[in-house]
């Protein structure tokens, strides 16, 4: 717990680097926390150290560690970035600020009705498959223009961005190239794209929000369980 505040700074430092080599204002670019798989003492390590964005994969993870956490610290904002079913739809509305995985119109259409239910309404941002990848979460390129308008149009639901994961391997720059341009082109503002072991690049390419995890909490508990003979993800798969 005594790394996170200094892994976080140095997290911090190598953003405000990376923006002023872009040309770009340090502030223009947001550091969602990714604590998924860690502990809430992990989190209140963070949110003492002056953190206050989170990201969580899955719903019921952060159902048990956040509102607490959210009662002790009213500005904490949360970003579920995990793909989100259908009967998750609720909770996620009770209890994330931002939903950064919307990638089909039905997903959209529970959403709206749940937050008319509901009376909250988390920011939406659509998550963009830009590598086409068949194993992975997220709308087709080419389907992202129609789903922005199905989201905005139909649904009333408040399209604050895109974000996206680039494939394991190869250059993320074309796939960060590709959702600033989708994002561009349907006025949206907010661009969710960099992890741990690429978000110096992302940020030199317009991201507004970027997903660190391994390198302000570390290694996730299992990944360390497991050792390191096992090898264990690409480090671009790694918020």
């Amino acid at each position: 717990m005594s790394d996170i505040a200094a892994d976080l700074k140095a997290v911090r430092d190598r953003m405000d680097a990376a923006a002023r080599a872009a040309g770009r204002d340090p502030a223009a670019a947001t550091l969602v926390a990714v604590s998924k798989t860690h502990p809430a003492e992990a989190v209140r390590a963070a949110l003492t150290a002056g953190q206050r964005v989170f990201g969580e994969n899955r719903v019921q993870e952060a159902k048990a560690k956040f509102p607490d956490l959210k009662a002790e610290f009213p500005d904490l904002e949360l970003h579920l970035i995990g793909p989100l079913q259908s009967n998750k739809v609720r909770d996620a509305v009770a209890l994330f600020d931002v939903i950064e995985s919307v990638d089909r119109p039905k997903l959209a259409h529970s959403l709206a009705d749940e937050m008319a239910r509901a009376g909250r309404h988390p920011k939406i941002l659509l998550q963009v498959n830009t590598g086409r990848e068949s194993q992975k979460a997220g709308v087709d390129p080419d389907q992202a223009d129609a789903l922005v308008a199905v989201c905005r149009e139909q649904y009333r639901l408040r399209v604050e961005g895109l974000m996206c994961i680039p494939p394991a391997e190869g250059d993320p720059v074309p796939h960060f190239c590709l959702l600033a341009e989708i994002a561009a082109r349907n006025g949206l503002a907010v661009v969710s794209m960099g992890m741990s072991g690429d978000f110096e690049t992302a940020i030199a390419h317009g991201a507004t929000h970027i997903r660190v995890g391994s390198a302000i909490f570390g290694g996730r508990p299992q990944d360390k369980a497991m050792g390191s003979a096992q090898g264990g993800a690409h480090e671009s798969l790694k918020p």
